[in-house]
């Protein structure tokens, strides 16, 4: 059985702009951040040399996106769903084979703190 742990969090902002926000966010997370012709998000992260490609489908909501790092390879299921004023933000979580139960739970503690930053930078006036 596969293990996938699902985070989600309550962003201040309507759906759309949510959307947008996050599309933009590679930069304002990780410094050195840059963008090539293809769409990958090339930066540095705790486990070293990374890359972020989102498959986006706004009309829907989807922003799922993929995962690279010098350890693991991740597929990741994002959505944003419209709540009012506000956006819910999802992503779920499969374990990769070449992690170990230990080192996914790891990985779920750290990314779950990167989404609570992720909304702290969503929801900041810059």
């Amino acid at each position: 059985m596969i293990r996938s742990r699902t985070i989600s969090i309550t962003v201040k902002k309507k759906t759309g702009d949510a959307f947008d926000a996050i599309l933009k966010i590679p930069p304002k997370m990780m410094p050195d951040a840059k963008i090539n012709d293809a769409g990958w998000w090339h930066f540095t992260g705790p486990y070293g040399k990374s890359k972020l490609k989102f498959n986006e489908d706004k009309s829907n909501g989807i922003l799922d996106h993929q995962y690279v790092d010098e350890v693991s390879s991740w597929d990741v299921p994002m959505q944003v769903v419209s709540n009012g004023d506000y956006s819910e933000v999802l992503i779920t979580l499969n374990k990769p084979d070449e992690l170990t139960d230990v080192q996914f739970d790891q990985r779920v503690v750290e990314i779950g703190e990167m989404f609570n930053s992720m909304k702290s930078i969503l929801e900041s006036k810059s």
